[in-house]
């Protein structure tokens, strides 16, 4: 700021003095030469004078500022000065407050010290009880404290032992109980979803005839329209002495259908003769395997079973035309499917797998005529040869008892054939076949040695076997019963389940004289 100040003072001196030296320039002229040294030398000593002024105005300039400054200077120091104590202040009360919090921290923690050991004597005080205790007890019980918590322990032990084999014994009875209940539910309810008719189907074997003139024209002259009806179709015709009947007998149902299609057709035509014979069984022939073809692919749409092989399919509609015990094969399989689906979908197994195997499980009997074995055996080989689910194979392998069912699909494929088999009309039986199904049930018990009379009872689902009690005690009469169970199921074919019964008989008798 002083040097802003001599600046101005500066400017204004020059300023000053150029206006002087004009004054002097024009009498310098005015006077001449004399007179120009004298305007020279007053010039000089203005020029000083004017330069003595600026300084002093230039200090005394400085002198006001720094006195300005010096004062503004104490002011703020003052203030800073003040500013300074008041925190020195503050930071003086904080010290005391902490001050007075430390040693009330230092007597809390003294007083803390002071319980732990109180505490720590109280503990000591009742160990020494506790061991008095033990000791007056060990002494009073005569008993280590290891022995009789050892006895402790092993009380408990049986405790527990009876009460978890009770519970256990009742949780199984429970168990057993409920999931019999629920197995008879699922089948029951099973059964009453299932509309099947109670009639079952069966093979036709014998031909009405419109008279008794076409049994001559069947035959021909010597015989040669029934021989080439016969070389045809592979079926025997038999015609006797019964009035308007002819009868045909193959062990191929298809056949035996191709037959009985042909000699309609030929008698409805009326045209009897080799050449017109073996058109119409060629005819007949492609009529019978459209049929099978949608026979079987109606009874997979109706069991709602999709992915079977063509073959698979083939052999299915193969089974119309096949009965067991007067039941038709091809309904009961439908209807298997359909009860195995049911069973399925309740109990959690697969519904696909199961209604599969279902429909399938008796297709070997469409080849049993041409292939030696059992059907489910053959039935699981040509499932097996097509590519089927190996689940699928299994299940239709063990629907019979000679192998195990390992897994619930199978389990289910056998209740289903049992229920299916067994419910009421499934099945006709003349009285001479249940007279020699009885028959055989009696013989398989009378084999045994100690058995005295067995008889079948119930339509052959119970079997009552008397045994000869000196030959038989108690318990050979309960391994006699799993033995003739075991043989009945080895040997004989028989919807559901059959009851072993042996009776042994002791009497003690004594006349008083």
């Amino acid at each position: 700021m002083i040097d802003a100040l001599a600046t101005d003072a500066t400017d204004w001196g020059d300023r000053k003095d150029n206006m002087v030296e004009v004054i002097i320039a024009v009498l310098a002229l005015a006077l001449g030469s004399g007179g120009t040294f004298a305007v020279l030398k007053i010039r000089d000593s203005r020029k000083e004078s004017a330069a003595d002024q600026v300084l002093a105005n230039a200090k005394n300039k400085a002198s006001e500022i720094i006195l300005s400054a010096s004062k503004s200077a104490k002011r703020e120091a003052d203030e800073l000065r003040r500013e300074v104590k008041k925190s020195e202040e503050k930071v003086a009360e904080r010290e005391h407050a902490l001050l007075n919090k430390i040693e009330e921290l230092d007597a809390r923690a003294e007083r803390v010290r002071q319980s732990e050991q109180e505490v720590e004597d109280l503990k000591g005080e009742v160990l020494k009880i506790k061991d008095q205790a033990h000791a007056k007890l060990e002494k009073i019980a005569g008993l280590t404290k290891q022995q009789a918590a050892d006895k402790v322990m092993a009380l408990a032990e049986k405790e527990t032992k009876n009460d978890l084999v009770g519970l256990v014994g009742k949780l199984q009875r429970d168990a057993e109980q409920d999931a019999e209940q629920r197995a008879e539910m699922i089948i029951v309810t099973a059964m009453e979803r299932m509309a099947s008719e109670v009639s079952s189907e069966r093979t036709i074997t014998a031909i009405k005839l419109p008279d008794d003139d076409m049994k001559g024209r069947i035959i021909g002259k010597e015989g040669r329209n029934i021989q080439a009806l016969q070389r045809a179709t592979g079926v025997d015709v038999l015609v006797d002495d019964t009035p308007g009947m002819v009868v045909l007998s193959s062990f191929d149902p298809v056949r035996r259908q191709v037959a009985r299609l042909a000699l309609e057709m030929l008698m409805k035509d009326g045209r009897i003769h080799p050449a017109r014979i073996e058109e119409v069984v060629e005819k007949a022939q492609k009529q019978i395997d459209k049929e099978v073809q949608r026979a079987g692919e109606d009874a997979a749409r109706e069991a709602g079973v999709v992915g079977i092989p063509p073959e698979m399919i083939r052999l299915l509609g193969e089974l119309k035309y096949r009965t067991s015990y007067g039941q038709s094969v091809l309904r009961h399989s439908i209807e298997m499917a359909q009860l195995a689906g049911m069973i399925a979908d309740e109990i959690g197994a697969d519904v696909r797998i199961s209604k599969t195997a279902a429909l399938l499980h008796d297709v070997g009997k469409a080849v049993t005529h041409r292939i030696e074995g059992k059907h489910h055996h053959i039935g699981a080989e040509l499932a097996r040869k097509y590519g089927m689910d190996e689940r699928v194979v299994h299940a239709i392998e063990a629907h019979h008892d000679d192998i195990d069912a390992t897994t619930p699909e199978a389990v289910i494929i056998r209740v289903c054939d049992a229920i299916s088999s067994a419910r009421p009309g499934a099945r006709n039986a003349n009285a001479e076949n249940f007279a020699e199904r009885m028959k055989d049930l009696e013989n398989v018990a009378t084999s045994f040695d100690g058995v005295d009379k067995a008889y079948a009872i119930s339509a052959g689902r119970e079997i009552r076997v008397v045994v000869t009690p000196e030959k038989i005690d108690d318990l050979s009469a309960v391994k006699l019963a799993r033995d003739i169970a075991d043989k009945i199921e080895s040997t004989m074919q028989y919807p559901g389940t059959i009851k072993v019964n042996v009776i042994r008989e002791t009497r003690a008798i004594e006349y008083a004289k």
